[in-house]
């Protein structure tokens, strides 16, 4: 009796990861990301001289969940990087201001992945360069 209750309480406790787990989305796909929808029109408005092109990213499907962004350029330059989809995970939650602080600084798609949130800086990377590239 008396190795009962820790056997009890110990399997409680290893069973508890089991039933908090939560999967991810899993698209059904081999492939880590895969291009969803392809990157829409530019929205273009002008002010004082300066040209603001707004351009959605297209929408990437990742093991996590869906990835687009859209960027806010400003002349050549980007001004601001917007997330539109996004998979609901503390790493992309922690992951997303620190890729948009990255792209900023180095205007580009040529950016660093976040350690832990691999899969989502792979997409906001692709989504990102899809807006880049429409841009034209």
């Amino acid at each position: 009796m008396k190795r009962a209750i820790p056997v009890l309480v110990l399997s409680v406790a290893g069973l508890i990861p089991v039933w908090r787990y939560a999967p991810s989305h899993d698209t059904g796909s081999s492939s880590a990301t895969q291009a969803a929808a392809p990157a829409s029109t530019p929205s273009v408005s002008s002010s004082g001289g300066t040209t603001t092109t707004v351009v959605p990213g297209s929408t990437l499907d990742t093991e996590k969940g869906p990835v687009q962004v859209e960027v806010t350029f400003s002349g050549d330059r980007i001004a601001s990087v917007r997330m539109l989809r996004q998979p609901d995970h503390p790493q992309t939650r922690a992951a997303v201001p620190k890729l948009i602080e990255e792209t900023l600084q180095a205007q580009s798609a040529d950016i660093d992945t976040v350690s832990g949130a691999t899969i989502t800086s792979d997409g906001y990377k692709e989504s990102l360069q899809a807006a880049i590239d429409a841009r034209g």
